[in-house]
């Protein structure tokens, strides 16, 4: 890893989204839907059916995801459609389940 110099600014600016997304993603809920997301996109019935929350705090955490803009939904028919459109929080989500999940290296 190139270590690249920030200005002071930079810094505090870049450890203002850092912070921000880490507090999003410290949220239980919102960690499981990022992970089942990071794996394409699905219908807010297939989100709620794996991870079994129930549907207003799947919704409540899916708007706070939208808010901060780490996923983007849309709708087909009677159907919303969520994706992870974040790169940034894809790459901490893989990380994560690489320390966390990945049972291969037990």
């Amino acid at each position: 890893m190139q270590a690249v110099a920030l200005d002071l600014e930079d810094m505090q600016s870049a450890a203002g989204q850092a912070c921000r997304l880490m507090k999003v993603l410290a949220n239980p809920d919102r960690l499981m839907i990022l992970c089942q997301l990071s794996k394409g996109e699905m219908r807010v019935g297939e989100i709620e059916e794996m991870l079994g929350i129930v549907q207003p705090t799947l919704s409540q955490q899916l708007t706070v995801l939208r808010d901060e803009e780490l996923v983007s939904a849309r709708r087909e028919g009677k159907n919303i459609y969520y994706q992870l459109s974040s790169a940034q929080a894809l790459a901490v989500m893989e990380v994560l389940y690489s320390q966390f999940c990945n049972s291969d290296e037990e």
